[in-house]
């Protein structure tokens, strides 16, 4: 018996193995269904048939291989309610993490790591002014907006939360228990401060200016943020004035009429404007601590920019945020029709910022006016950047100053102005914690400039106690985007225009933020407007912080509308805005000091009018243009450096035969990015406080060029190096040699095997679960990492932080070419696809297609569309409605 029990010991082992084995084999099974169940759950119907309550007709929803929706309807209502249940479909979870950003509610969903973003965003009450807002739009906007929000509560109002997104069932993995709340018009009006907040024009230079003080002296810091260099680049109207309270474009002097000044005078009706600034600033032109209390206040910004950094980035914010938009006349163009092309840069984000969408109606009436076409924000409804049947329009960031930093001196619960203590507005606001069982309550504090921001950070406490109780030093903020403004009536406005004039009543009502708008129309015109609430200032130029208790630095209104630049039909045949100056010296009013320093810009102009007659593929090819116009300027400086030969000469003979082009395959351009990331680091990291180690965008290409100029500067002498003083030479030569050691670290000992694509990549990351830390669920949601072209400063703007890294810190998050010879012939893409769930087809199915420099068609037409269609959702009334 013994002899058999071991006998049957391995068959026995061999079946329980075979067992357990079969039994794993089920659980795993069991658990890949389960997870393609509930990864695929989310995903919705495209096709059949969904019933609507409130609809007045039936509304079909067409999309194409790419998922990209066009929606027909009879009414206006029944088309944005019709947006708002697509929306929800493609993205309700990102949709739903706006508006808890927008209203300081992150916490409620990411618990406590995430009550600091609320803080700061209460405090300057985004939800507030939008709420506000509802009551400034038009009767008819609150009826488009109450429509989207009727769409996406149909679409929610039956679905838990697992069968609306991903992020939730991990989320519920956690353990958290959450339910979307209705959503609403405010929710939607929300949206638009966080896009002002993120394209906030110079509030991070008034910190990096005051940050840098730590080490420099206040002359020695402005020379770092030089003015626009007019005589070698071109503003983006090259003529015309105020005349009797309004811009004539026929007044003033043409192009390349402000070459008989320097190029650093800053913008601005007048020199003494910098001059000016200076008298009574917050910051003493020689740097003195005496002053203001400047280790104080050096204290107070840092607080503020740490609070402020921790925002989340929506639309990006930084060097390389910007954008590109150009129109060329039926002169310049092969159709004999006007061009229009646009591209936005902004953060990286997955899924990407836009979603491309069309809205019909099918019959074009007074009644149901739209017929349009473009790229919209998921949460808010209409179309932000497209084209109509008849006119096309695009967007880049006009970088004017609408923000300042007031230093207030304060003394318990009141501060000081014009002589006077006066008590502070004060309000208390809740905030609800998950995981916490005890809400956390703070007082806001608001001066008559704006809430005080310096309050949200931790150091003030700190600050006070040190202070024993006197006066102490905080900073607030006045804004225009906290006075409520009809941008929302704007959207709608320029959905239905039909001319120039059309357009520019549309953009009357543009507040915030403010932006650059380049039109076309398929009667041949092209044009630019400057809209947005402008602030005019009684003293100073806003490149500093100012002092919050002198009266002078107060605001007294805003540039008005009719005398803001605008171009129709330029005898140049071309409108280009690349976030440069907005116009020359001739203008009475400052509109801001922190535009882009013309790189881009000029690089497209000479592209445009290099060509005879552009077609939408030239126009594409300009997008996609990889020049880089500060390489054309360092590289006789590079060429000329001694190293000798052999290691050290290897990455400078790659440079000798370069084109100059930051293509994603090339060698040169990897040393050469890598020469440049070094050149900045030697020439000013000792100089200034990590927090503020240049970038290497458009305003460092234009501080460089400056420098080389001047080979005995003090900018070029190594601080760390008490017994020597280098000079321009030194340093080229050292980063040169830098660059050769950081390319065989990163790449290769042999120059042959580098690449820009190799370091310059982008790594798509969802802006919430995507950042967790946890290894499993970041590859749930993020995607990459792609290898790409371009860089910071160049047509193809795929920039990044030379003080971190080469990877890319923001894109083109989407290109458009719209043709009005035949709007058929339109191409678009977009930076991932129109999907928020991962793992759908269409997720990121644009995104090799986009890094390739590649477009899709844009069907406009009815016939168009109806060809391109893959799935049709009809979209019916509640008949028990």
């Amino acid at each position: 018996m013994r002899d058999l029990a071991l006998r049957l010991r391995p068959v026995l082992t061999r079946r329980l193995f075979v067992v357990v084995a079969i039994v794993l084999a089920v659980v795993l099974v069991a658990l890949a269904a389960l997870a393609v169940v509930t990864v695929r759950r989310p995903f919705p119907d495209r096709a059949g048939t969904a019933q609507l309550a409130g609809l007045s007709a039936d509304v079909e929803v067409l999309r194409d291989d790419h998922g990209i929706p066009q929606v027909y309807a009879d009414t206006a209502e029944d088309l944005f309610m019709a947006q708002g249940y697509v929306h929800a479909q493609d993205r309700f979870f990102e949709m739903d993490f706006r508006r808890h950003v927008t209203a300081g509610r992150l916490a409620e969903l990411f618990g406590e790591s995430a009550l600091d973003t609320d803080k700061v965003v209460r405090t300057m009450g985004w939800r507030r002014v939008a709420e506000q807002e509802l009551a400034e739009v038009s009767p008819a906007t609150r009826r488009y907006l109450e429509a989207y929000a009727r769409g996406v509560n149909a679409y929610v109002a039956d679905r838990e939360p697992s069968a609306l997104s991903l992020e939730y069932s991990v989320l519920g993995i956690t353990g958290d228990d959450y339910e979307p709340e209705p959503w609403t018009p405010v929710d939607s009006l929300a949206w638009l401060k966080a896009m002002a907040w993120d394209l906030r024009s110079n509030m991070g230079d008034e910190i990096d200016r005051v940050l840098a003080t730590e080490k420099l002296t206040r002359d020695e810091v402005d020379t770092l943020y030089p003015g626009f260099p007019f005589r070698r680049h071109d503003p983006i109207v090259t003529q015309g004035t105020v005349v009797d309270g309004s811009f004539e474009q026929s007044a003033g002097r043409r192009r390349n009429a402000d070459t008989d000044r320097a190029d650093d005078v800053p913008e601005g009706d007048d020199a003494a404007r910098a001059a000016e600034a200076a008298d009574g600033s917050a910051i003493p032109a020689d740097g003195s601590a005496e002053a203001a209390g400047l280790k104080q206040l050096v204290g107070s910004m840092k607080g503020v920019s740490a609070v402020t950094a921790g925002l989340p980035t929506l639309l990006g914010f930084g060097d390389g945020i910007g954008s590109n938009a150009w129109a060329v006349s039926g002169e310049r163009s092969a159709t004999g029709k006007p061009i229009l092309a646009n591209d936005p840069h902004l953060a990286p984000s997955m899924p990407g910022i836009w979603h491309q969408m069309g809205l019909h109606c099918r019959q074009v009436d007074e009644a149901c006016p739209f017929d349009v076409s473009g790229f919209t924000f998921s949460g808010m409804p209409g179309v932000v950047i497209g084209h109509n049947a008849d006119i096309a329009w695009g967007f880049t960031t006009m970088y004017p100053d609408v923000t300042d930093l007031y230093v207030e001196r304060i003394e318990g619960d009141r501060y000081l102005y014009d002589g006077t203590w006066r008590p502070f507005t004060e309000r208390e606001e809740t905030f609800e914690v998950a995981g916490e069982d005890d809400p956390e309550t703070i007082t806001v504090r608001e001066t008559l400039h704006g809430p005080v921001l310096s309050d949200v950070d931790a150091t003030m406490e700190d600050v006070a106690e040190r202070s024993g109780g006197g006066t102490q030093f905080g900073v607030s903020l006045q804004w225009t985007a906290l006075t409520p403004g009809r941008t929302m009536d704007a959207v709608f406005g320029f959905a239905k225009a039909r001319d120039w004039a059309s357009f520019r009543k549309a953009a009357r009502q543009f507040a915030v933020p403010s932006q650059n708008l380049v039109y076309a129309d398929r009667m041949g015109n092209i044009g630019y407007q400057a809209p947005g609430s402008v602030p005019i200032r009684a003293k100073g130029d806003g490149r500093w912080p100012v002092p919050g208790w002198d009266a002078s630095y107060r605001w007294t209104g805003s540039i008005p509308y009719a005398e803001l630049p605008s171009v129709l039909n330029p005898a140049e045949g071309y409108v280009v805005t690349a976030n440069q100056q907005v116009i020359g010296r001739q203008y009475p009013y400052l509109i801001g000091t922190g535009q882009a320093a013309g790189y881009r810009s000029q690089r497209i102009i000479d592209l445009i009018t290099a060509t005879s007659k552009l077609d939408v593929d030239d126009m594409t090819r300009i997008q996609n243009d990889t020049y880089n116009s500060q390489a054309n300027t360092l590289m006789p400086y590079l060429l000329e450096v001694d190293l000798g030969s052999g290691y050290y000469a290897d990455g400078q003979d790659l440079l000798r035969d370069w084109d100059l082009k930051q293509d994603r395959d090339s060698g040169a351009a990897a040393y050469f990015a890598a020469v440049w990331r070094n050149l900045l680091a030697r020439t000013f990291h000792d100089d200034l406080p990590q927090d503020v180690w240049p970038a290497g965008g458009e305003r460092w290409f234009e501080v460089v060029r400056r420098l080389l100029n001047s080979p005995n500067s003090m900018w070029w002498d190594d601080r760390t190096t008490k017994t020597e003083r280098e000079t321009r030479d030194d340093v080229l030569r050292t980063a040169m040699r830098d660059a050769r050691d950081e390319m065989t670290r990163r790449q290769s000992l042999d120059p042959t095997r580098w690449t820009w694509g190799g370091m310059h990549t982008l790594t798509l990351e969802n802006q919430t679960l995507g950042t967790s830390g946890i290894a499993l669920v970041e590859r749930l949601f993020n995607r990459g990492p792609y290898a790409v072209a371009g860089g910071s400063g160049i047509v193809d703007a795929t920039g990044w932080d030379a003080a971190k890294g080469y990877e890319v810190t923001a894109v083109p998050s989407m290109r458009m070419v719209v043709d009005l010879g035949d709007l058929d012939r339109s191409r678009w893409i977009n930076l991932t696809g129109v999907s928020g769930h991962a793992f759908h087809g269409n997720y990121v199915d644009q995104t090799k297609l986009w890094a390739d420099g590649k477009t899709l068609a844009w069907p406009f037409s009815a016939k168009k569309v109806e060809a391109a269609a893959e799935d049709r959702l009809t979209l019916t009334p509640d008949l028990e409605d």
